[in-house]
């Protein structure tokens, strides 16, 4: 199967606002692995806060952008193997091959023990973004396929998902680890501060912010749209 190479390449996104209060969340559970969870409706800023972490984590980075067609266990694998591979190839293979017939959903969790021993034999700290995962909510493999990576992750390696929802596994075990960072809409909304930063950078005063923070209840791409127009604006007058 020939892998699209942009489902596991980070976006060329460069965020017009630190986000410096969330940024601080991920990197207070990063030094000892874990797994973080953005959670939101399109539009709430999700990915871009995920590419500015990755932008900034100083790990390397693993990207992965799910799709609804890759709801087959093999599809799922090969994208997820070839996302951790890309900057070392052949990485991963050797473990998961003997494996790779067995992508019924009974063998799923045998598969995140392969990926996981995998992962635990690299020298390098890395981030893995699963970015998009709701598309495969409804998958049978993927709950036995996550629980087993979140209970096996080593401390080198950061699981990160963003969706719309949090994914069906089993959470308690690693809340109650301290191993688990969530968050949702409502952390994802712009404060009053961050809105003014947004306007500034795009070279706008900020007479203008709390109207807008009102209008858009603080969602991301809301507030990004009427600061664009506005900056728009201002360079045609």
């Amino acid at each position: 199967m020939e892998l699209i190479r942009e489902k596991i390449t980070a976006p060329p996104i460069h965020p017009a606002v630190a986000r410096r209060r969330l940024l601080n969340q991920f990197a207070e559970l990063l030094p000892g692995g874990g797994v973080t969870v953005i959670t939101g409706r399109a539009g709430m800023g999700k990915t871009t806060l995920a590419t500015a972490f990755a932008q900034r984590c100083g790990r390397r980075v693993a990207w992965y952008k799910a799709d609804a067609p890759d709801a087959e266990l093999s599809v799922f694998l090969q994208y997820l193997v070839a996302s951790v591979a890309l900057p070392q190839q052949g990485w991963g293979w050797q473990t998961l091959t003997p494996l790779k017939g067995l992508t019924e959903t009974h063998n799923a969790s045998a598969l995140a023990e392969a990926f996981a021993y995998s992962l635990q034999q690299q020298k390098n700290s890395l981030l893995l973004v699963l970015d998009d995962l709701h598309l495969l909510y409804d998958t049978p493999w993927l709950k036995p396929f996550l629980h087993r990576l979140m209970t096996l992750l080593p401390e080198e390696a950061h699981l990160l998902i963003a969706a719309r929802s949090l994914p069906p596994a089993p959470l308690w075990r690693l809340r109650s680890k301290q191993r688990l960072r969530v968050i949702d809409e409502a952390a994802l909304l712009f404060t009053v501060p961050e809105t003014e930063e947004l306007f500034v950078s795009y070279g706008l005063s900020v007479e203008s912010v709390k109207d807008a923070w009102r209008c858009t209840s603080g969602r991301a791409a809301a507030l990004d749209g009427l600061a664009r127009k506005a900056s728009l604006a201002s360079v045609v007058a």
